[in-house]
């Protein structure tokens, strides 16, 4: 696991949290705007938010983005695994492969421990949390 997340999770993560705090459709370009982003890199943030469907897409110049989801029912965690792929807990911190059974690196102990708390704390987080947070 990484201990940062890409451009493209944070502007799917602000783009929702938009959306949810708009409480209506919003068009692309305007979401665009709002976020910082061109059209094109929205929509790539956007792909998974529609997946997992918390987010809707209408097609058309009549179209946009609206909130499904109550961002107090989706965790900070859900929204970097939707756009990152699953956490894999098991790798190793030295290397990119998985941790050997025996043969652990001298910080697998504390890695692990350190890797635990910080999903813990960010499949806790609702995301709706971080709309009063940036106010």
């Amino acid at each position: 696991m990484r201990l940062e997340i890409t451009r493209r999770t944070d502007l799917a993560t602000r783009a929702f949290l938009h959306l949810a705090d708009q409480g209506e459709r919003t068009k692309s370009s305007a979401l665009a705007e709002a976020v910082g982003t061109s059209p094109g890199f929205l929509s790539q943030a956007m792909t998974p938010l529609v997946a997992a469907g918390w987010v809707r897409s209408d097609p058309g110049p009549t179209g946009g983005y609206t909130a499904l989801a109550d961002p107090t029912t989706v965790s900070v965690l859900d929204v970097i695994e939707a756009v990152e792929g699953p956490t894999d807990t098991g790798r190793c911190v030295l290397e990119d492969r998985p941790c050997a059974g025996g043969a652990v690196c001298a910080l697998h102990r504390p890695w692990s421990s350190a890797r635990a708390q910080l999903l813990e704390e960010l499949g806790s987080t609702p995301l709706a949390s971080l709309l009063t947070a940036g106010r």
